[in-house]
């Protein structure tokens, strides 16, 4: 398979470069970014010899439908906000799309392009990243066998271990200051409802050595898709950031400058948590089952594993697609693409490992 990645050069291009190149079922890699310096550093050292170098601008579209020339999928790595203009490039290129979320808006516009790709016979797979992806795919295995789902909580954490000098995020942090200064959406009760940016989000346990942290209800992609492929009354996301992470962003979205800093990447010594609980009958009686995943360094790649959480789902969507493992076309949210087994399965050549406890307690929802 050719594949093609946007945004190779940013938080999470090198990691999914690098998982791609590994992949028996990759024959090259596009590594594609703003900075040509960048996409060659990446394609040089994370490549393995596939991978060749490109500069392309995604708010060009004729450029980048040239760029997906001969392609089979693309996979967006780049910013929430080039989700729309790389669906239609590849739209125009006739490739399979990939990407690592929307961030709930821009997700439910996506999901607009059901028709074309499917006229097209194609298949575009929305947010096959950490969260959302991991977490949309561990709902589905939870909720698989219950009568009902009556609700979902998803949560996301990380940990780095050898935090650099000053400002560093475990991601974009344009689109981390969208999570703390856009108001969250939660489904509540069949309902869609706004709450308060920052709004408290409790105490989420999660696997070591992340274990119990601080959350905040943030505006994320499940909540846009789980409700209706799961039929859940309730659903939302909390977001447990390192505090020395939170304070800098509530800094940054107070001072509201045009021109934003320039984080340090985060260390090779990051780790990655997801928890998602549901809350459902069985046989009659209300169960609740959850499943957490964490995800260690990845000491070979000396890439952390905040960011192979994220990029291994995207790489193992790509491998699963050119096993011909997803026969569809259209456009489908993580828990309508991806199958569960082999998911877990694929995530585990990264160190992935889930657990699943099932007991008849309450589910917290907002």
């Amino acid at each position: 398979m050719r594949v093609a990645v946007l945004g190779a050069g940013g938080t999470v291009g090198p990691a999914l470069v690098r998982d791609l190149a590994e992949s028996a079922e990759v024959e090259t890699i596009q590594a594609l970014d703003l900075r040509r310096e960048r996409a060659n550093a990446v394609a040089a050292e994370h490549g393995a010899g596939k991978a060749t170098a490109g500069t392309v601008d995604a708010r060009d579209p004729q450029a980048l439908t040239l760029a997906l020339d001969g392609v089979d999928v693309l996979v967006n790595a780049a910013a929430y906000r080039t989700n729309l203009l790389a669906m239609d490039a590849a739209l125009a290129a006739r490739c399979a799309y990939v990407d690592l979320g929307g961030l709930y808006h821009v997700t439910l516009r996506q999901l607009q392009r059901e028709v074309d790709f499917e006229e097209a016979g194609l298949v575009a797979v929305l947010g096959a990243g950490a969260a959302p992806g991991k977490t949309n795919v561990m709902a589905a295995r939870a909720a698989a066998g219950l009568e009902e789902v009556l609700a979902i909580r998803c949560a996301s954490a990380g940990l780095d271990e050898q935090p650099p000098e000053g400002l560093s995020t475990p991601y974009a942090l344009r689109t981390l200051l969208d999570e703390v200064t856009l108001p969250p959406v939660v489904f509540e009760h069949g309902e869609t409802l706004d709450l308060d940016p920052l709004a408290d989000g409790g105490v989420v346990g999660f696997p070591a050595p992340i274990g119990e942290r601080s959350c905040i209800v943030t505006l994320h992609s499940e909540v846009a898709t789980l409700p209706i492929s799961l039929g859940a009354g309730s659903c939302s996301f909390r977001l447990g950031l390192e505090r020395r992470v939170l304070d800098r962003l509530r800094e940054l979205a107070a001072d509201g400058a045009a021109q934003l800093p320039v984080p340090a990447p985060p260390s090779p010594r990051t780790w990655s948590a997801q928890r998602v609980d549901v809350l459902g009958r069985r046989d009659g009686e209300r169960v609740g089952l959850t499943i957490t995943a964490v995800t260690p360094p990845h000491d070979g790649w000396g890439i952390g594993g905040g960011v192979v959480s994220t990029a291994s789902v995207a790489a193992a969507t790509v491998r699963l697609l050119a096993r011909g493992r997803l026969p569809l076309t259209g456009v489908h949210p993580p828990e309508r693409a991806l199958p569960a087994d082999e998911l877990f399965a694929e995530l585990g050549r990264v160190g992935t490992s889930f657990q699943t406890t099932t007991s008849d307690s309450e589910v917290p929802t907002t």
